[in-house]
């Protein structure tokens, strides 16, 4: 029988969410409990249930610091293209699409829809919408600088979002032409993705 691991404070929770985020990505959300999880990590069956209520509670504290993570990095490129919008739009882009690749497993998670009740989780929602309003103030001022299309930031935001996001998806599911993949590096294909929608 495995020896118990014995977590200082904070070690626990993390060490959950990280076998969590493997049992997910192996056996999906069927194969996903916290008895299993627990033994991924070495502890008793009865830990989890000090940090997480149900295997939802365990999905949700997944998403949160994934999108937490996210956060940090966008925040980084946007602080360090302050005074270039269009540069920041570039490279924020870049940053979801190396985060993806970074740790694909944690983030197909995130955006799988597995989160069954999302408003029970309020941790959850706001660090999702934390995010979504980076994009939305990179949109706002690229609008600003006319290097995107006015209207709605909201829409256009969610635009911008939805080019990149659905290319990675491509990336990570293997749908990307290799024809294409030779031809051009990851960088310039998303690069080519932003220059369909900003303005010459």
């Amino acid at each position: 029988m495995p020896k118990k691991k014995n977590y200082h404070h904070g070690d626990l929770k993390n060490a959950l969410i990280k076998a969590g985020v493997e049992i997910l990505a192996k056996d999906g959300v069927s194969g996903l409990s916290l008895r299993k999880v627990a033994l991924k990590a070495g502890v008793s069956h009865t830990a989890p249930y000090s940090h997480f209520a149900d295997k939802q509670a365990l999905i949700a504290a997944i998403s949160t610091e994934g999108f937490r993570q996210l956060y940090k990095r966008v925040s980084a490129v946007i602080d360090e293209y302050q005074t270039k919008p269009s540069t920041q739009l570039v490279e924020v882009a870049w940053a979801y699409v190396q985060f993806a690749m970074d740790d694909p497993d944690r983030f197909k998670v995130m955006f799988s829809g597995v989160l069954e009740k999302e408003k029970e989780y309020p941790e959850f929602v706001a660090e999702s919408q934390r995010s979504f309003q980076l994009v939305k103030m990179i949109v706002e001022a690229n609008q600003t600088s006319g290097k995107l299309r006015g209207g709605s930031s909201d829409l256009a935001a969610l635009s911008v979002w939805g080019i990149i996001h659905g290319f990675v998806l491509l990336l990570l599911e293997g749908q990307i032409p290799h024809a294409i993949l030779e031809q051009k590096s990851l960088r310039e294909l998303v690069e080519f993705q932003l220059e369909q929608i900003m303005v010459k």
